[in-house]
């Protein structure tokens, strides 16, 4: 399998399939939201369109990153995410990287949102597919966040075999700048950072289920699938 792996301003094209890396912390955070019992996730392009969709639809729940926002019912956080029923609920969701990334290769064949806690099940899905060809969007630091990059990698070499050492990948992602500030963050009492963040994003194959968006009418919606087993 060809890897490319892209930051967002270098797409120049829409891929066939694309695989959209955000460990830190957008789609580790939807990970652990389907694992709550979430239905589906709809990926905004703005804080403005999540609001808009949660006043169409009051029982939903909009999250973001950042700052405390009126109208946003929950962080980006995997630790504080738990502290919500999410049996059976629609989330919005608004990020500065992640939700960038996968709406700018919205029209991808096979369009699959990933990071360390589904890397296994996202390559098997990508091995059933028999992917050719994968452009893996690094969302993180305009394509240089190394624990996304560090993801990207592992999910490549995943696809050629399930017997890959993790460690090294994960060393990476540990030790990358965002990780750093995350845990700062939590050592401060940041709003929207909670000091098991960087421990839960990175808890690798956590998950049995891959993660693909594809347009649902005018909405991104992102669900889980099952991945095959192996």
């Amino acid at each position: 399998m060809r890897s490319h792996l892209l930051g967002i301003p270098e797409l120049t094209r829409t891929p066939a399939v694309a695989v959209v890396i955000d460990v830190l912390r957008a789609f580790s955070v939807a990970a652990w939201a389907f694992a709550g019992g979430a239905e589906k996730i709809v990926l905004a392009s703005s804080a403005d369109e999540a609001l808009e969709l949660k006043a169409r639809h009051p029982g939903w729940l909009a999250l973001k990153d950042g700052a405390p926002a009126p109208g946003f019912d929950a962080f980006n956080s995997p630790a504080m995410l738990a502290t919500h029923d999410l049996l059976g609920r629609t989330i919005v969701q608004k990020t500065t990287s992640g939700t960038v990334g996968a709406l700018a290769v919205a029209d991808a064949r096979l369009l699959l949102c990933a990071s360390f806690v589904v890397a296994g099940a996202t390559a098997r899905l990508l091995r059933e597919h028999g992917a050719q060809e994968v452009t893996f969007v690094v969302t993180g630091e305009e394509g240089r966040a190394e624990e996304d990059r560090a993801c990207a990698e592992y999910i490549g070499r995943r696809v050629e075999s399930a017997e890959v050492d993790v460690e090294p990948y994960l060393r990476r992602a540990r030790d990358s700048r965002w990780a750093a500030e995350l845990a700062q963050g939590a050592r401060r009492g940041l709003p929207g950072v909670h000091q098991d963040d960087v421990r839960l994003c990175l808890e690798t194959d956590r998950f049995p289920f891959a993660m693909v968006a594809r347009r649902e009418g005018a909405l991104m919606v992102l669900r889980s699938v099952p991945a095959p087993p192996g």
